[in-house]
């Protein structure tokens, strides 16, 4: 061999190597972004997956909280990441369907920058009042409501939250009109519903149940379209005298656009094996969460229909983030 072609012979070789030594994905951690604070549902229906994933994929598999503008902050970040699935958005309906009309001079597009792998719950909502008021069903807050339009206070988590966008959406399927009044958080929200401060809310089932069981506030219904499995005997805001009244939060894994068909397929079947574990239903039981195991077309069929909806009540109701 002529020496002094050996050290590019060496050279290509070592090129060479990498491709044919190449690990399967995945061959290191893998990060699930939650782009909200920790400890709400997003952020818990995020590791309630986690340690079930990183068992089917053989690494672990890390939870990221990156809060702000809606979700918006971290569903860019996912965008603009790497397409090789080491990095996936816990999205939403609020981060996907809400936020983008509620910000519209987003950096990126949610629907052709991110691809929806597998959607994981349906969260509903409890529409609960303050026991004082003269009303024990759905058509009697109704009526009590248009017979003084605005005399009706309604609590929410901030503009433009799912909860406030249920009791706009309510409005405008009912004809009552409520004063809103957004607070920073659920808690004072809720605090200030069960002192009759405020009247009504409509609330995450898990902060609401043990003060409905209690009898310190009134359940009228759910906002999903069936029942939910938390409030079997609770029904649905549908079923007594609000038809086709719908406002639920689908959560579910998408990864950025590009991401091989591949390493998404992966990932898709990693979720659904966890999703079939009886410890993880049970913890969406408790979070007040309906497993909603949906594949990518129909994860991302749902999410289209929500952008849709949402989209309008927030233009009607001239909703606007402070």
């Amino acid at each position: 061999m002529n020496l002094r072609l050996a050290p590019l012979l060496l050279n290509v070789l070592l090129l060479c190597v990498p491709l044919a030594v190449r690990a399967e994905y995945p061959d290191r951690p893998i990060k699930i972004v939650v782009p909200f604070a920790p400890g709400g549902n997003i952020d818990l229906t995020a590791r309630a997956i986690s340690s079930g994933m990183s068992e089917v994929l053989g690494q672990p598999v890390i939870i990221e909280n990156k809060p702000g503008a809606g979700g918006m902050l971290g569903a860019e970040l996912v965008a603009r990441s790497a397409a090789d699935g080491y990095t996936l958005l816990l999205a939403s309906t609020g981060s996907l369907a809400s936020a983008p009309a509620l910000y519209p001079k987003l950096g990126f597009d949610p629907v052709k920058d991110l691809a929806t792998v597998r959607s994981l719950t349906r969260v509903p909502l409890v529409l609960v009042v303050n026991p004082k008021l003269p009303v024990k069903t759905l058509a009697e807050l109704i009526a009590f409501s248009k017979s003084k339009p605005g005399g009706l206070s309604m609590a929410s988590t901030g503009n433009g939250t799912s909860n406030h966008l249920a009791g706009e959406l309510f409005q405008r399927m009912s004809g009552t009109k409520f004063t809103h009044i957004p607070y920073r958080g659920s808690s004072q929200a809720l605090t200030d519903v069960l002192s009759g401060q405020v009247d009504l809310m409509f609330d995450n089932v898990p902060t609401s149940l043990p003060f409905v069981r209690s009898g310190k506030l009134l359940a009228l219904g759910v906002t999903s379209t069936v029942r939910s499995s938390s409030l079997a005997q609770l029904p649905t805001l549908a079923e007594t005298g609000l038809p086709d009244y719908e406002a639920s939060t689908t959560t579910g894994i998408v990864v950025p656009a590009a991401t091989p068909k591949e390493t998404v397929a992966k990932i898709n079947a990693a979720i659904a094996k966890t999703l079939a574990s009886p410890k993880v239903r049970e913890t969406f039981f408790q979070l007040g969460a309906d497993v909603s195991d949906l594949p990518a077309d129909a994860f991302a069929s749902v999410m289209r229909l929500e952008a849709a909806k949402w989209g309008k009540v927030i233009r009607d109701a001239n909703v606007k983030i402070d």
